[in-house]
């Protein structure tokens, strides 16, 4: 690595030390270098060692030696930049405390993910603000895509987001209700039952014309209806369509199918007990009505479905809550579809909805994330009309906040190779449990010779052709003829370019850390105590980590 590159991290390395309490973060570091070089994202794994170990000797120092030599690089740097940030959300066009009524809609096709935190926490935000009421509606109207184990991990879910949940809906329990508002339309004259072969139907709408059964008296109409209720028709033979404008400028949104027949799959919870099938927009504006929503949060994708469901609205003069339409959400690197997870488990690809490789929630659960930390990210991203995209890095940075105040700090040594250090019998380490709380103790060890310890094979190779190196809280060690020998406890070589790489004694625990890549990572690590199973840990110089259990080989996924 050349000189300038170490000169850019140790001058962002200080800089974030002296702003933030002597303690530079190796990811603010990381983000800073990369944006000033960013050729080197290509090589990023080679960078990220050396960035550790100046870290480490940056967080070696005092601070007002911190504080002096980020001076004397750039006198600029000591000013923390201002931004502004606005704390909660906005306040909605006709909210009043105690009125407030909103929901939660999700398709049971599996538990939730990332993606529906979103409007699920946020909906939560604004009831709690306003002492509301959240519905958490199961949206079950097409059996083709329902688990039935979703109708109590939805539920699950939001209990561990922390969402407060006033009342659950079910839509399948609701099907008489949809029937009744569609007689109603029929005898208004807003709908008809077309027996047009679909495509057919769909080409005269795109021309805007009306079907030959568009304009149906409502006798045949009703009648038609009720065979369709009978079971008189075959899947795809007859629609049941709520008429808008056909002259509409836009073809999404003329008449739009409102039931449809579904005989071949029967509904998990009802069986074969209905065969006519509510569509989304007839049964979200049904109940938003009917269930009292003052105000709905959706996706701006849901632009035209809020323009078809305005007719119902209209026809029956019912009033319209007050919709807000969000930006898109996109996330990278994550598994986010049920129905492909749903088959990656079947074939034994994932090993169940909590995968450390899925982007649900209960895979964020196990790998240590916090509720707290989705529900900051979420209400500081706000409901921007913009759309975006999950920035990991940050949801990182709002966990770590969290979970760094109490993680107890440990070693583990990743693809680990034996040293034996010379020159001295017996040596003693101390290190604080947590760095911010005394009171949690010391880990401590005794070595005897002969002392063997273990470190990471690429750490060992890096110090001997450097020829020196600091074993953190232990002491410093040269190589001389291919041996490492002590050389004291001094921690001033630290200014004679000595790096900081951790270690473990001989007697340690074997440890495998699973990765969000799927990735497993065989090292070893500090013996633990019982009490840190389902904990968050530290592993110093690798990340936090959620210990599924210390023993008798040391279990663990990757958290960030």
């Amino acid at each position: 690595m050349s000189e300038d590159l170490e000169a850019t991290i140790r001058k962002y390395a200080l800089q974030n030390a002296v702003l933030y309490s002597g303690k530079a973060n190796p990811k603010a570091v990381q983000g800073k270098v990369l944006a000033e070089s960013p050729e080197l994202r290509s090589r990023v794994k080679d960078v990220l060692p050396l960035i550790a170990s100046i870290v480490d000797e940056v967080n070696a120092l005092a601070p007002e030696v911190q504080h002096k030599q980020l001076e004397g690089i750039d006198s600029s740097m000591l000013k923390r930049e201002k931004t502004e940030r606005r704390v909660g959300l906005p306040e909605l066009p006709g909210m009043e405390r105690g009125k407030v009524v909103m929901r939660f809609a999700p398709g049971p096709s599996g538990p939730l993910h990332l993606g529906h935190t979103r409007v699920a926490i946020l909906n939560d935000v604004y009831c709690r603000n306003y002492d509301g009421k959240f519905i958490n509606r199961i949206e079950d109207t097409n059996p083709d895509k329902i688990d039935p184990n979703a109708y109590d991990m939805i539920p699950e879910d939001l209990e561990w987001l922390g969402v407060k949940v006033h009342q659950t809906v079910v839509q399948s329990d609701r099907f008489d209700i949809y029937y009744d508002i569609a007689r109603q339309l029929i005898d208004m004259g807003k709908a008809y039952v077309c027996t047009c072969p679909a495509e057919v139907w769909r080409a005269l709408k795109e021309k805007g014309q009306p079907c030959p059964h568009h304009d149906e008296d409502i006798a045949t109409t009703m009648d038609k209806f009720e065979k369709m209720l009978a079971g008189d028709y075959e899947e795809e033979k007859a629609i049941f369509v709520v008429k808008t404008d056909l002259k509409h400028p836009n073809p999404a949104i003329r008449d739009f199918v409102g039931l449809r027949i579904i005989k071949s799959t029967p509904h998990p919870l009802k069986g074969d007990k209905y065969c006519l099938y509510p569509m989304m927009n007839f049964s979200v504006a049904i109940d938003d009505h009917f269930l009292g929503l003052t105000h709905v949060l959706r996706g701006k994708d849901h632009l035209n479905n809020t323009q078809r469901q305005a007719y119902l609205f209209d026809y029956f003069g019912w009033k319209v809550p007050h919709y807000t339409h969000y930006g898109l959400v996109s996330v990278p690197d994550a598994v986010l579809k049920t129905s492909t997870v749903g088959k990656g488990i079947k074939t034994g690809e994932y090993s169940g909805w909590d995968d450390v490789r899925l982007g649900t929630v209960r895979a964020l659960a196990k790998r240590g994330f916090r509720p707290e930390a989705i529900r900051n990210y979420w209400v500081d991203c706000g409901i921007k009309e913009t759309d975006v995209e999950f920035s990991w890095d940050n949801i990182y940075a709002y966990n770590k906040a969290i979970v760094d105040k109490t993680a107890n700090r440990y070693f583990f040594v990743w693809d680990p190779v034996p040293l034996q250090i010379c020159g001295v019998n017996e040596l003693h380490s101390r290190a604080p449990r947590h760095p911010d709380h005394p009171e949690l103790g010391n880990r401590e060890f005794q070595l005897n010779s002969p002392i063997i310890i273990h470190v990471v094979e690429k750490d060992l190779n890096a110090a001997m052709e450097a020829g020196k190196v600091r074993l953190k809280d232990l002491g410093n060690v040269e190589f001389r003829s291919g041996k490492a020998l002590y050389q004291g406890n001094d921690l001033s070589v630290l200014k004679e370019g000595y790096r900081i790489i951790h270690w473990v004694p001989d007697n340690c625990t074997p440890a495998t850390v699973m990765m969000p890549t799927g990735e497993r990572k065989e090292g070893f690590v500090e013996t633990m105590p019982a009490d840190e199973e389902g904990k968050v840990v530290q592993f110093e110089r690798f990340g936090f980590v959620k210990v599924e259990k210390v023993a008798p080989k040391m279990l663990a996924y990757f958290t960030h």
